[in-house]
This record gives C-alpha cells, sequence and structure tokens, in this order.
C-alpha cells in the first residue's frame, strides 16, 4: 500500500483519496499514531522554486530512536552527513542521480525523485495506526481523514491540521475556503493522454479517474502555460504507480512531450 505526493501539490493517502493541498509549512506526510510507541514519522517542508512549481525542500524522517534528514541528493543521519549506500541497524539509505530511495526494517520503503514526487510504502501491520496527510490507513476512502464522526473537512482543512508546529516557522496557512475550479473542459485532453497506448498495462491496475481528475486540475493550474512540470508530473505520477503495481508503462515521453 502506498500513499505519494507529487506536482502540483497532489496527494494520494492509503486508501485511495487524492486530494490538492497547497501548504508550504512543514507537514506530518505519514507517522506511526500509536499512543504508546511510535515506531516512525515521516515530516515533509514544500517551497516553491524559482520557476514557481512546488518542490519538496526536504523530508525529516525518524525511525524508533534514528533521525534522517534528506534534502535532494544529500542525507544527514543523527546530525552527521553520510556517505550511501549507508547500512545501520535496521536501515538502508541509497541516493543516485535520480531517487533516494530509504529501506527501514520496521516496514517501511520511501521513494522521492529528489523534487516534486515522493512515494511511501508501509508494511499492513500499520492498518489503522497511521496519521498525516496519507491519511489513517484504514483501508476506507474519506473516513476519518474528510469526514470524522460529524465533521466534514474540505483537503485543505485536513492539511492545515498535519502542520508541525514549530516555534519560529514563518508560514502562512492556505485559504480554508478557496475553491477548487472546475476544470471539466480539459477532461478530453486528459483521458487521451492517459489512455494512449504506452499505459494499456495500467488501465486496469489503477483508478483512471483519479489520475485524469489531478491532471485535469494541472491544466488548470498552468493557465495555458505549458511547461512541461505541468503537465507531464501527474502523468510521470501515473507512470511510476503503474510500474509499481506491476504493470509496464511503455515509452510515453517524446521529443516533444515531456
Amino acid at each position: 500500500y502506498v500513499c505519494s505526493t507529487w506536482g502540483n501539490n497532489h496527494f494520494k493517502t492509503f486508501d485511495g483519496d487524492i486530494y490538492q493541498f497547497p501548504g508550504i509549512c512543514e507537514y506530518n506526510f505519514v507517522s506511526d499514531c500509536r499512543e504508546s510507541y511510535k515506531e516512525f514519522s515521516v515530516h515533509i517542508q514544500r517551497a516553491l522554486d524559482s520557476n514557481n512549481h512546488p518542490e519538496i525542500q526536504y523530508i525529516l524522517i525518524t525511525i524508533k530512536d534514528v533521525t534522517v534528514y534528506l534534502k535532494p541528493k544529500l542525507a544527514v543521519v543523527d546530525g552527521r552527513i553520510v556517505k550511501t549506500p549507508y547500512y545501520s541497524s535496521g536501515l538502508l539509505i541509497e541516493i543516485n542521480d535520480i531517487y533516494t530511495k530509504v529501506y527501514a526494517k520496521l516496514g517501511m520503503i520511501l521513494i522521492w525523485n529528489q523534487e516534486d514526487a515522493l512515494m511511501v510504502e508501509l508494511d499492513s501491520k500499520f492498518n489503522n495506526h497511521t496519521c498525516g496527510l496519507c491519511g489513517d490507513y484504514n483501508g476506507v476512502p474519506i473516513y476519518n481523514e474528510f469526514i470524522n464522526g460529524d465533521a466534514s473537512y474540505n483537503s485543505i482543512t485536513y492539511g492545515n491540521l498535519q502542520k508541525i508546529s514549530k516555534p519560529n516557522a514563518r508560514c502562512v496557512d492556505p485559504d480554508e475556503t478557496q475553491a477548487i475550479p472546475s476544470c471539466n473542459r480539459h477532461r478530453d485532453e486528459c483521458e487521451s493522454l492517459l489512455t494512449s497506448f504506452a499505459f494499456a498495462d495500467c488501465w486496469l491496475r489503477l483508478n483512471l479517474e483519479m489520475y485524469i481528475q489531478a491532471c485535469m486540475q494541472d491544466k488548470c493550474a498552468c493557465n495555458g502555460n505549458e511547461d512541461s512540470f505541468c503537465l507531464c508530473s501527474t502523468i510521470s505520477e501515473y507512470s511510476r504507480q503503474c510500474s509499481h503495481a506491476g504493470g509496464r508503462p511503455g515509452e510515453w515521453r517524446t521529443q516533444y512531450f515531456c
């Protein structure tokens, strides 16, 4: 089971909800939230890069009592910069030009493309025990994330609840009243991109509609500015998730596209 975030502030919870949350504070991405003993936590901090694209600046992982701080191409363990591949009791960190990967023996795999996209895979023993932007991993979409008891939250409210309060942090919560625009005019284009023949092995493995919706949101956010981040990040995520689900995406990038 995988939770991920990518591109234009998209998130997909363990339970399969896809939502957008444009926060630029430090947030609890996923943590073990049992009262007694927390085995791990993963925090992320996003910021806008020079092209105004949201990128993950750093990831802060704690595993039992080890702290791992990741920046692009850099790993710091318990305050010391380490050479990779780094291996120590139950923890492996690998960094290459494209990905940073962390394997934790307690049942977590984390893969970051050192830019916008992060994927965390968790052992099912954490079912119903997690909290954060990835949700509670109870197998039921919407419930306890966006509907909790009698309260219902929109995705911005939900995201703001996951903020890590730090005494000197200067970051503003996104406005909870802002509505996500309707982007239906982009449906046909997104649908044809994601059902292109290169993805034939993916159609039955993933919930296509969710990625179409994310692609439509991207097209709205681009405002006709066709830079590759805008259009390619959701398609890249679809391709990654398809591979992860055992599918074999074909070659969808071309000289003229992404």
